[in-house]
């Protein structure tokens, strides 16, 4: 009776929403798509999840975080995700997006928090970099070394040329693209943060600001890697004298062959990122469609599962993972959240 009155749940939701041709093969399994930050968390709940549970393990692809709000927004239905994973929160125009588009109530899931490291082999010895020596290699445009209070194409090549305490080998970073969640939290807390040190930076409007502040050089030394941060790795152990930018949680994972440099006298240890002294860190989060839970099967319980202590605790398997647990207090007000199905609200 009960799978009768879910069938026929589904049947009508997806006829309502997503037109009738969609009914007859509405999904049993929760379609997941973001941020590939986020992704290998949300695999293993999800490989957890489909061991020990009656429902199907969740489908996750890792399109990054703006490719999943771009494919999350885009409709309620069985042709479009149930969640979406971000390393970043969302933004305004997204909300737009997905309000313009139908997806009405959405549900936000903070799970945690991450640092974004800039990494190398440990083949070679470990950077002692500060965000200033970072903005000042891979800006696109950056103050004239002469003193003048102008920005100029950049001009440096190697470490040396930014800082001479740092070893003279080429500037070669891989890192992710402007879709990937990673980079927006990159721009914003090193490559923003150092802009604001130079007064005749600081001092322009927001829009010549975010230019200068945001735009990473195309001329080389900054390599585009793709949303996959394995790969990144791979290279990074083919080539010593490169750097790649990725979450700590593929640093925590592969400690054998890489290692993270300091920013700003601090290197990225889990420690360091839970009591704030690592500069570099950022709350990582999913969004759920609230119209397609009790539609299709599992999300509620994918949920439950998600936010209890044995996953996102001190304690749980996550932390295992890399995943930097939030404070007791914050937790528990994401699972009054989730378990209440709050949307959010954004005005």
């Amino acid at each position: 009776m009960i799978r009768k009155s879910i069938l026929l749940a589904t049947a009508t939701f997806f006829m309502a929403t997503a037109g009738s041709a969609y009914a007859a093969s509405a999904r049993d399994n929760i379609s997941i798509v973001g941020s590939s930050t986020v992704y290998p968390f949300a695999t293993v709940v999800a490989e957890q999840f489909g061991k020990t549970t009656s429902f199907k393990t969740p489908k996750i692809e890792s399109t990054g975080s703006g490719g999943g709000f771009k494919l999350f927004c885009a409709g309620v239905g069985v042709e479009h995700p149930d969640i979406t994973n971000a390393s970043r929160a969302m933004k305004k125009s997204e909300y737009d997006k997905c309000q313009a588009n139908g997806v009405k109530e959405i549900v936000e899931v903070k799970i945690g928090y991450d640092g974004i490291v800039v990494a190398n082999s440990k083949k070679a010895s470990p950077l002692k970099l500060t965000r200033k020596d970072i903005f000042l290699a891979l800006a696109k445009n950056v103050p004239d070394p002469s003193g003048a209070e102008k920005l100029v194409p950049n001009p440096y090549k190697t470490w040396k040329d930014v800082n001479n305490s740092l070893p003279a080998a080429k500037i070669e970073v891989l890192g992710p693209p402007p879709t990937s969640g990673t980079r927006d939290a990159f721009v914003e807390l090193v490559m923003e943060e150092a802009a604001k040190g130079f007064p005749f930076i600081k001092a322009m409007d927001k829009n010549d600001f975010k230019a200068a502040a945001h735009t990473v050089r195309e001329d080389g030394p900054y390599v585009e890697a793709g949303e996959n941060d394995n790969l990144i790795v791979q290279k990074l152990n083919a080539n010593p004298d490169a750097l790649g930018i990725f979450g700590f949680s593929f640093l925590d994972q592969n400690t054998d062959t890489i290692q993270g440099s300091f920013v700003d006298g601090v290197q990225p240890t889990f420690e360091a990122i839970a009591d704030g002294s690592y500069p570099v860190s950022r709350p990582l989060f999913f969004y759920v469609k609230k119209a397609h839970v009790g539609v299709i099967p599992g999300i509620q319980e994918y949920l439950t599962e998600f936010t209890s202590e044995k996953t996102w605790g001190e304690d749980g398997y996550l932390s295992e993972k890399g995943l930097i647990p939030m404070p007791d207090q914050e937790r528990q007000q994401y699972q009054s959240d989730v378990k209440a199905l709050k949307p959010l609200m954004m005005k």
